[in-house]
């Protein structure tokens, strides 16, 4: 019969060994509350998800990405090369409340990069995208080759790049726009409704350039515009221009500098119809002097070109993370 001194060696292994699991188990994480236009918020019952941050696998340099709804469901799953804010690198899945796939995008150094497969509420097959691997930002105007398209049903409009596409809007009740596809692009004719800006367009296509378009509001006034349907606002020069005004108007205030207080502020704002900036916020927060000047030179940064859609200037919602970083 064993001794009792076996019993409680072979007992305190099994401690240990339990409690070495859990230590590897247990990675290290950032826990986010957002709301659904990317603003940060500190109550978990004012946010629309939950974003959760976790350190790289093993022999990984990428962050692990999760998502929840608020009901406890999958919204994202994907790797990042930061922290904050992400870059995601690799295959980042979506879903939508229901639990169902909404997308498998694939990305380089932040920026979608070939194919995109999207998917209706119900699970079919809906739209495949191929982005180029042309290392340009990612944004919402960045332009795809749409390689095919189906309808709720899995009835292929668009194969191999050619066919008649249906682009529903978000929440997939309306058609938001429909016409020809060549060679993954617009050709031909193509109309539809946009219901954010209450205007029914048409336009012609030719070679893969948008050769003319026409724009008619609900309040009976119309508009003209060639070349693009819609343009991002943009710093006056492009970013390098933007990241000099940054570099040349930022003053690190003294109480952080002394403290030796970094990070990255995120701010939300708009790009008015003129060009100047309003509504300037905090999306995330750093410290109440570094989130101050941020603030300060944001408002100062009146040298933007206003986005543009239909030929008419828009306001356009803006987010842009201002970087502070102390050197020796």
């Amino acid at each position: 019969m064993p001794s009792t001194s076996l019993y409680f060696m072979k007992f305190l292994v099994t401690i240990i060994v339990l409690f070495s699991t859990t230590l590897c188990l247990a990675q290290k994480q950032n826990v986010y509350f957002l709301k659904n236009d990317g603003r940060y918020v500190e109550v978990r019952d004012s946010a629309d998800y939950i974003r959760i941050i976790r350190e790289p696998d093993s022999a990984s340099t990428l962050y692990n990405v999760f998502e929840y709804y608020m009901n406890g469901k999958r919204r994202l799953i994907g790797k990042s090369i930061t922290v904050d804010p992400q870059r995601f690198e690799g295959e980042c899945i979506t879903y939508f409340p229901n639990g169902v796939k909404m997308s498998i995008v694939n990305y380089v150094k932040g920026a979608r990069s070939g194919p995109e497969y999207d998917f209706f509420p119900n699970g079919k097959p809906y739209l495949v995208k191929e982005f180029a691997a042309d290392g340009q930002p990612d944004s919402y105007f960045k332009q795809y080759y749409l390689k095919a398209c189906y309808d709720s049903v899995g009835t292929a409009l668009v194969e191999n790049g050619n066919g008649y596409a249906k682009i529903y809007d978000g929440d997939f009740k309306n058609i938001f726009e429909e016409g020809g596809i060549k060679n993954g692009r617009h050709d031909g004719e193509c109309r539809g409704y946009d219901k954010k800006r209450n205007a029914t367009f048409s336009e012609i296509y030719s070679n893969e350039k948008l050769v003319s378009g026409t724009a008619k509001y609900e309040d009976g006034s119309t508009s003209d515009y060639t070349g693009s349907r819609a343009r991002a606002p943009e710093f006056e020069g492009g970013v390098v221009a933007f990241g000099r005004y940054l570099g040349d108007n930022i003053k690190y205030p003294d109480l952080e500098r002394r403290n030796g207080v970094s990070g990255r502020v995120i701010l939300s704002f708009v790009v008015e119809k003129d060009g100047s900036v309003s509504d300037v916020k905090v999306s995330k927060s750093v410290s109440q002097g570094l989130d101050k000047e941020a603030v300060r030179v944001i408002k100062k940064s009146a040298h933007w070109v206003p986005g543009t859609a239909y030929g008419r200037a828009v306001r356009v919602a803006y987010n842009v993370p201002v970087n502070f970083k102390l050197t020796n």
